[in-house]
């Protein structure tokens, strides 16, 4: 093999290599392309893992303070069953031992007044068998 033969084949090759290596600067670019769109949607999942590490903070602040309130409204049960339990219950007894005494009270009146009634309609036979008497001796 001649020298020029030699150069003629070194060209080929270099030349090979030219393209193969244009053919990786492509692969390279279209890489860098790829990897600039990686990189955007990183941006944007990290904007929104911020967004939601903001929510699961609000979310965190609004469960604490459901949390207060079902304690504040938990106390607010137990003064109102102690309440319930302590002075309502008691009251209601002393109202119902007043009614029984008021039912008792009542129960004497109807009694009294029955028995008022009764002498007064026997009275009331009384004077008018009297009144008659008198009409039939002619006094009146």
């Amino acid at each position: 093999m001649t020298e020029s033969e030699k150069i003629d084949l070194l060209l080929q090759a270099v030349t090979g290599i030219q393209a193969d290596m244009q053919e990786v600067k492509a692969d390279v670019q279209g890489l860098k392309t790829d990897m600039q769109e990686v990189k955007e949607d990183v941006r944007g999942l990290k904007t929104d893992m911020q967004e939601v590490k903001a929510d699961v903070q609000g979310l965190k602040t609004d469960v604490q303070g459901l949390k207060a309130d079902v304690s504040e409204l938990k106390r607010k049960v137990s003064v109102i069953e102690l309440t319930l339990e302590n002075e309502i219950s008691h009251n209601i007894m002393v109202i119902a031992e007043g009614h029984l005494d008021l039912n008792r009270k009542l129960d004497e009146a109807i009694h009294l007044t029955s028995d008022i009634k009764a002498k007064q309609e026997i009275q009331d036979l009384y004077i008018r068998r009297h009144d008659n008497k008198l009409r039939t001796k002619g006094i009146s």
